[in-house]
Order: structure tokens, then C-alpha cells, then sequence
């Protein structure tokens, strides 16, 4: 089938590396190029990059709207339309290009979870469970029905795991979905009206911590954190950002934290607890602003007096 392809970041990018080598793959759009990195250098994104590899023809832009994009989108002759946490604004006139509609690759259980930010989301809010579906787009914001579904388990899972757990199983569904689209056997269900639920983008500072948090809401703001929305903290007097976190459930640490208030925090027996407001963190990896990511005994050690002393925490 001829293809085209819309995504953005690393996990559309692996999509389409799956999609490539099953399908003609005649065209990609995707986000014009960023400035990124320690050097501040202006790339491409991770599927300009793929595409680029492969020699597909790429198309950046912001919007579908912009100029004579519809026109070049109709001049690929696509079949379908494949898209993969996109990141560029489809009109409805779009919708209509290709012969056999548009398919999203949409990181949640829908309905739960529509909009922007649903790995996210699914993390911050404790959920039990994730997934993929492979949905059809329509006008409204991600309402259409599907073709394939599939779950993975949420429990202490961090966003880029999630995310390379989800690009792997989206990969598979959409290569069964595009067999069934050609074959004249796919089968669609549509979304229940009860169950739904929003994925806002995330704020900029949201994922600051909080002692007022819960333990588990630390946490999973830690689990859903990533280099553009991170997981900041003042600890000891140092800005932090906490990159791995759990909530300890051994005797010894209950036995360690005993009387400790929110927005205090302890460094013993080479363990580095923060209180929350319901009980302690173990905070087992961070980077101090300006430095490298460490493990906590190695951040002690450069806070003078720090083993066995009562240090503090806050919000950046």
C-alpha cells in the first residue's frame, strides 16, 4: 500500500521503521526542525531522521493548514494515512485525501486518556494499566472507532519504557491493521460513551515535587517525567532533578524514617529517603543542576555532614 506517515518523536519514529519495511512508505510529515541538545543545534526530529535514512521524501510543517499543504499531501497518492503521535494540526479537509481514511496509533485503552499526553497521564493518575489502540481518525479529538487494542501492565513502569513498550506493540497492531485494511476484513468497534477521559498537555513546571504530594504521587511524577517536563526538587540546599524513585516497603526504611515531617529528608545506611506528606521516598537516583546523574551515596558524598544528618527538601 502507498503510505503516508505523520509523527514527531522517537516512538513515531520506531513506528515507522516497523511500517517502512512492510509497506511503500511514500512520504512523511513531521515537525520542522528544533534546536535540541547540549549544543543547542538546530536537528530534525527523531522520524525526519528515519526518513531521512531511508530516502522517503519528508515534508515539515507545523499545520496541514499552512499553504499549499493539502496539496502536497494529495500529490503522494496515498492509499492511508498512517499517523503516530503527530504533534502537527490535521484539518478535516485531510481526512479525506486517502482512499482507505486515516489511521492513528494512539497510546492508551480509549476512551480513557484522548488528547495529547495519555502515557503521561496514565502514569500521574496511578492507573492499574495502559495500552495501544489503532483507531480511525475522525473530526473530533481522537472519538474514532477501532480496529486494534492491546494492554500492558503500568506498576512502577517509567515513561521511556513505556514508550518503547508501546512503540513495539503499536508497531504490531497497525502492520495487522494495514493486512485487514487491504484485505477488506477489518472490523471496527466503537468507543463506549462512558469512560472518557482528557490527556492535556503537561504544564512546565507540573511535575515539580512537592512534600505536600503523596509518596505515590512523587513517584509517579518521577515515572512520568522525561528531559522536557522533569521531575525538579531542591534537596540539601541543591537544585535536583529526581530521575528515579520509589516508595520503600521494607521494615528497615519504616524503621529509619520513624518521625521524620514532610520536607525532611535522610541519608543513612546508604539509602537517601525525602518524607512526603503520607510517608517516605527513596530517592535512588538524581542529577544536581550543572552535573551528571548520580546515585544517591554519591550525592551524599558531596554534601558535607550529610550521612545521619536531618537535611530538607522542597519545591524547586
Amino acid at each position: 500500500m502507498r503510505v503516508v506517515f505523520m509523527g514527531t518523536p522517537e516512538l513515531a519514529a520506531s513506528i515507522l521503521d516497523a511500517l517502512a519495511d512492510a509497506h511503500d512508505v511514500v512520504g512523511v510529515f513531521t515537525r520542522p526542525d528544533a534546536v535540541r541538545g547540549r549544543g543547542r543545534q538546530l536537528v530534525g526530529s527523531p522520524v525526519k531522521v528515519a526518513a531521512v535514512k531511508r530516502g522517503i521524501p519528508v515534508v515539515t510543517l507545523k499545520s496541514l493548514r499552512e499553504g499549499d499543504a493539502i496539496q502536497r499531501l494529495r500529490a503522494f497518492d496515498p492509499d492511508v494515512i498512517c499517523v503516530a503521535a503527530c504533534g502537527i494540526i490535521f484539518p478535516p479537509e485531510a481526512l479525506g485525501v486517502p482512499r482507505h481514511g486515516c489511521l492513528n496509533v494512539h497510546t492508551s485503552l480509549l476512551p480513557r486518556w484522548r488528547g495529547a499526553a495519555p502515557m503521561q497521564r496514565s502514569i500521574l493518575a496511578c492507573d492499574d494499566e495502559t495500552g495501544v489502540c489503532i483507531m480511525r481518525m475522525e473530526e473530533g479529538l481522537d472519538t474514532g472507532a477501532y480496529c486494534k487494542r492491546a494492554s500492558v501492565p503500568l506498576a512502577g513502569v517509567y515513561l521511556a519504557d513505556l514508550e518503547s513498550a508501546l512503540a513495539k506493540a503499536g508497531s504490531r497492531l497497525l502492520l495487522e491493521a494495514l493486512d485487514e485494511l487491504q484485505s477488506g476484513t477489518i472490523e471496527w468497534t466503537e468507543q463506549p460513551e462512558r469512560g472518557v477521559t482528557y490527556a492535556p498537555k503537561l504544564e512546565s513546571r507540573e511535575l515539580d515535587l512537592d512534600p505536600a504530594d503523596t509518596a505515590c504521587a512523587l513517584c509517579a511524577k518521577v515515572r512520568a517525567s522525561d528531559d522536557a517536563h522533569a521531575a525538579h526538587a531542591m534537596l540539601a540546599g541543591r537544585s535536583v532533578t529526581v530521575q528515579r524513585a520509589s516508595v520503600p516497603g521494607d521494615e528497615r526504611a519504616a524503621g529509619i524514617c520513624a518521625g521524620l515531617a514532610a520536607g525532611q529528608a535522610l541519608f543513612r545506611e546508604k539509602r537517601l529517603f525525602a518524607m512526603a506528606a503520607d510517608g517516605p521516598v527513596e530517592i535512588e537516583q538524581l542529577k544536581p543542576q550543572g552535573k551528571k546523574s548520580m546515585d544517591a551515596r554519591s550525592f551524599a558524598a558531596g554534601i558535607q555532614g550529610a550521612k545521619n544528618s536531618m537535611l530538607t527538601w522542597g519545591r524547586a
